[in-house]
């Protein structure tokens, strides 16, 4: 929104918005008009449709002096009566600057009296009056003596204002008083020197400003000063027989939504082509519809293999800032096709400083591989079984306290942190096996990780997963104005995007392998959804369409964050990633927390922004699993339930039932709203009702269901009821 005009406008001038966003915080400034970002949400668009005649056309203000006729109105009153006096002349949408100020605004309307050489601004808000004794806010009446100044510049008088709140239907009139004078001068001159600076403002702290922001996603006030003050305040984390801290300051808020309504449109017809009609894709084969999608309702669009897209539906998505990603008919990631969309290099620039300092991509990497080998260990805990398991699992804990006590001692080299993960590696894969129920899938026999080309179906399987996680850290990363290209963990090479490769590190066991996981076990995938040969193997347009429904129905999923204690979906959870890595860089959070899942012990979960791992003996490494499950969910086919839902964020399933049965009480119901697993051979959309689920709640437009185990959310993305804090 704001970095158009930042582009053009002088370094040393500012705007009449920019004042008042200032006023109401200096870092939503920050990130409209430095950082150049900007998302609406309800209040922005009701603002937007308040201003639709203010902004139809616009007016030019006579000069002081002058007396004209030209666009009389009549300016809207508190009781609707006018006065007998002759109208005012009336301006809307008036632009002024003034280079004495260093200002330039646009004015909403404008009660000029040329003669007289009088004016009065009038500005338009969508609200009601608020219950303050001026009956005002500050940046209200900051952003209107703004206006005075920019027509006082013009030889106008301007000794008072009004502010028309169109939910009130009423004007409440503003005295330009020489204290509100001076202290917007001084916001002004603030503007302008802080137009140049690189470095963020601080966040409010539990200001009730933050719920109607639409930046508060971006900006993640709670969750940064929370890090912030875990930086400055070290505290032992919680041992395994510690109680948890109820008392450890306020519940961080989540100020966005738990999901996004817009989702991904895959499509993998071979031979289609990717149109559009006004705001709306469309989706033909040899001149037949097969498919559409609102594109309010998409967050990306996916094409998979030979299929074409329009030149005015790439530039209708290069103009809404959503991505167009290309994959081939095998699987492989070429790129992203995306407008511009973030136009400063702020982020960029403290990328490449933190990728050039050895230590501290040193110490970024020993997380990042602390975090999946935690991950890993706890994905072999939920799922597997036998001897091999708990041998590795027991494997994985010694190995992670024996490198905490080492990077305790001495540094890590990048080159050390490689060969502890492969270690790592070379542990988890030859257990994978044993999460797989091969007994009834004789076809899904694992033996080793292989790859270019996978010559199984599990391998096949797992490549695919970790090049859709690829993509969406692409996405992620992109959104944030950083380049994917260069990172710090995996070094930069030729046709790697190795910065995304270090956000999904933590990820691919709990999102990506779990996927596969359960479409397996499940019976989701087929021998027949494979091809198969002395040279590789290769998923089939069913079991990739399959595979794909799976993918969105665990990032769709509600995840209990570790540290910040609020429900959101795995996706957003990535999102939230890689807006938290581009705060570290920019020096804005000390560290960065990786989301860990540990089974779940007395003191709650582990997590990795503890100090030391917490070691897996023989008596605790895993609880009865019938036993938990019947105190959790009281099913046998899912891991969700009502009252101990934090517990389970590992795998839907607790023990995954054949696959003729599941497939008889999977039911997935479809809506209109957007599209996630593919076209070809037909369309599907992401809000996967689960058998047993029931919901009472639905948007009235698209039909949305939402399992009522999870706390009910609304089409307005808000929760009717908070949940409990998680235990530390």
């Amino acid at each position: 929104m704001g970095n158009q005009l930042s582009a053009t406008l002088p370094e040393d001038w500012a705007t009449v918005d920019m004042v008042a966003q200032f006023a109401y915080c200096p870092r939503r400034f920050h990130l409209m008009y430095i950082e150049g970002r900007w998302e609406d949400n309800t209040h922005t668009l009701e603002g937007k449709i308040t201003h639709r005649r203010v902004d139809r056309v616009d007016h030019l203000l006579p000069e002081a002096g002058k007396k004209t006729n030209d666009n009389s109105e009549t300016l809207p009153d508190s009781d609707g009566v006018e006065d007998d006096d002759p109208p005012p002349e009336i301006a809307r949408s008036v632009s002024l600057g003034s280079a004495e100020i260093g200002l330039l605004g646009k004015l909403d309307l404008v009660s000029a009296d040329p003669e007289g050489g009088e004016a009065i601004p009038v500005e338009t808000k969508k609200g009601r009056v608020p219950p303050t004794p001026e009956r005002s806010y500050p940046p209200e009446r900051a952003q209107l003596m703004a206006q005075g100044l920019l027509l006082r510049a013009h030889d106008y008088q301007s000794n008072h204002g009004y502010i028309y709140y169109a939910a009130s239907r009423s004007r409440v009139r503003i005295e330009f008083t020489a204290e509100l004078e001076a202290e917007t001068r001084e916001i002004i001159a603030t503007v302008r020197t802080e137009r140049s600076a690189s470095r963020m403002p601080p966040p409010l702290e539990d200001s009730p400003k933050c719920w109607n922001c639409s930046l508060c996603g971006i900006c993640l006030p709670d969750e940064t000063n929370a890090l912030r003050s875990s930086g400055e305040n070290e505290k032992p984390s919680p041992s395994a027989d510690s109680k948890p801290d109820q008392s450890a300051g306020p519940d961080i808020r989540r100020l966005f939504a738990a999901r996004d309504r817009a989702i991904p449109f895959y499509i993998q017809e071979q031979g289609a082509k990717v149109g559009k009609q006004g705001q709306r894709l469309t989706v033909t084969k040899s001149s037949k519809l097969i498919g559409s999608a609102r594109l309010i309702e998409i967050s990306q669009l996916i094409l998979i293999g030979n299929i074409q897209i329009s030149a005015q539906a790439l530039h209708l998505m290069m103009e809404k800032g959503l991505p167009v990603v290309h994959f081939s008919t095998g699987g492989w990631f070429h790129g992203i096709s995306h407008g511009i969309t973030i136009e400063n290099a702020y982020s960029r620039s403290a990328q490449f400083a933190a990728a050039a300092k050895p230590d501290r991509c040193a110490t970024f990497a020993r997380k990042l591989v602390e975090t999946k080998t935690l991950n890993q260990r706890a994905l072999l805990m939920r799922n597997g079984n036998g001897r091999k398991k708990k041998q590795v699992v027991n494997e994985l804990a010694r190995q992670l306290k024996l490198w905490h006590r080492k990077s305790a001692n001495q540094a890590t080299s990048l080159a050390e942190i490689r060969g502890l993960e492969g270690q790592a590696a070379a542990l988890y894969f030859s257990a994978f096996a044993s999460m797989l129920k091969t007994t009834e899938l004789e076809p899904f026999h694992f033996n080793s990780r292989n790859r270019r080309p996978p010559l199984d179906p599990v391998n096949a399987l797992l490549s695919f997963t970790y090049a859709v996680l690829a993509k969406e850290c692409v996405v992620a990363l992109w959104a944030e104005g950083l380049d994917p290209w260069w990172g710090l963990y995996h070094q930069p090479r030729h046709g790697r995007p190795s910065l995304a490769l270090d956000l999904m590190e933590p990820f691919r066991p709990i999102i990506a392998d779990s996927v596969v996981i359960t479409a397996i076990n499940t019976g989701m995938v087929g021998a027949k959804d494979f091809v198969t040969n002395s040279n590789g193997c290769a998923l089939r347009p069913t079991g990739r369409k399959s595979l794909l429904r799976a993918w969105e129905h665990r990032l769709d999923q509600l995840y209990t964050h570790p540290l910040f204690n609020y429900r959101c979906s795995w996706r957003t959870i990535l999102r939230i990633q890689a807006r938290l890595l581009t705060r570290w860089l920019r020096g804005d959070i000390p560290e960065i927390p990786w989301p860990t899942v540990r089974w779940p012990t007395t003191a709650g979960f582990a997590f990795a922004l503890t100090t030391s791992p917490q070691p897996v003996t023989e008596t605790s490494a895993e609880p009865n699993s019938s036993n938990y499950f019947a105190t959790t969910a009281n099913t046998s086919n899912t891991a969700c339930s009502s009252a101990n839902w934090r517990l389970a964020n590992i795998s839907e399933y607790s023990q995954p039932p054949k696959p003729s049965s599941m497939k008889a009480k999977t039911n997935y119901s479809f809506s209109t709203s957007a599209m996630t697993a593919s076209i070809g051979p037909h369309v599907s959309t992401a809000w996967e009702k689960h058998g047993h689920h029931k919901c009472d709640h639905s948007s009235s437009k698209t039909n949305t269901k939402i399992p009522a185990e999870h706390p009910c959310e609304h089409p307005s993305g808000a929760t009717s009821s908070r949940p409990s804090r998680a235990p530390w």
